[in-house]
């Protein structure tokens, strides 16, 4: 008799979380625009690691201690305080390679919060630029996965979940799933995958970031798979190339 698959669920906004089960389970943070594609693009193009915080604040007194970078991003501008932003043009070789980035975002740091408040016990991040190591690590992981999007304040977004749609198309056939929301996202990824870019123009976030903001290279980049293809994975307290 075969080894019985480990699941998968999708949770597609962060005020579900506590109806899943994350003991014994791989967790995959997503923040497409931008959090989880600026951490992936950052570990690539060199820097030591990412330190998720909280709150501003936080970033600010954080990397003064230790010579790091502090950035973030509040409602898709850089956050008053903060010198960069959330950007993963941002964090090119040149500027971080060996550097210490500390992070704080609208939706996507709190989201690891809420999964290490929750008893997650391997917590790592995802987005388009590294949906292969993704993908790998969850097949080798072998247990028990819930990706998690980060949406927009707790309100459902299609980003997010269409990632989360990718990694179950790549994977499923090693997991148990059954699950609406990963059909939902499967069958949006299927659909969308041979043209993202022209998808995305219809989102809502890339409303809020392009007309606000001009951030179309952005997007651009945060819609294109394994550009920046590492594995962040969490480890106390710090995004570390797994």
């Amino acid at each position: 008799m075969s080894a019985q698959k480990p699941t998968l669920f999708t949770c597609i906004s962060p005020a579900l979380l506590h109806l899943y089960d994350l003991n014994n389970a791989a967790v995959v943070i997503i923040d497409v625009f931008r959090a989880t594609s600026t951490i992936a693009s950052a570990l690539y193009n060199g820097a030591k690691c990412v330190i998720p915080v909280d709150s501003v604040s936080k970033a600010i007194a954080l990397s003064k201690n230790i010579n790091g970078i502090a950035a973030g991003e509040r409602d898709g501008k850089i956050a008053d305080g903060l010198e960069y932003g959330n950007s993963p043009l941002e964090y090119h070789p040149e500027f971080i390679k060996d550097r210490t980035l500390v992070l704080t975002t609208t939706n996507g740091t709190r989201l690891l919060q809420m999964a290490l408040d929750n008893h997650a016990e391997t917590i790592i991040t995802g987005s388009f630029p590294n949906l292969g190591a993704v993908c790998n690590f969850l097949i080798q992981q072998n247990k028990n996965v819930v990706l998690g999007c980060a949406g927009w304040k707790d309100r459902y977004n299609l980003e997010d979940t269409l990632f989360a749609g990718a990694v179950i198309y790549h994977i499923k056939e090693h997991f148990t799933v059954h699950c609406d929301s990963s059909l939902t996202a499967e069958t949006m990824y299927v659909q969308h995958k041979d043209d993202l870019p022209g998808f995305a123009t219809k989102l809502t976030h890339y409303h809020r970031l392009v007309e606000r903001f001009g951030l179309i290279e952005d997007i651009r980049f945060c819609l294109t798979e394994n550009v920046a293809n590492v594995l962040p994975l969490y480890k106390e307290g710090l995004l570390m190339k797994g």
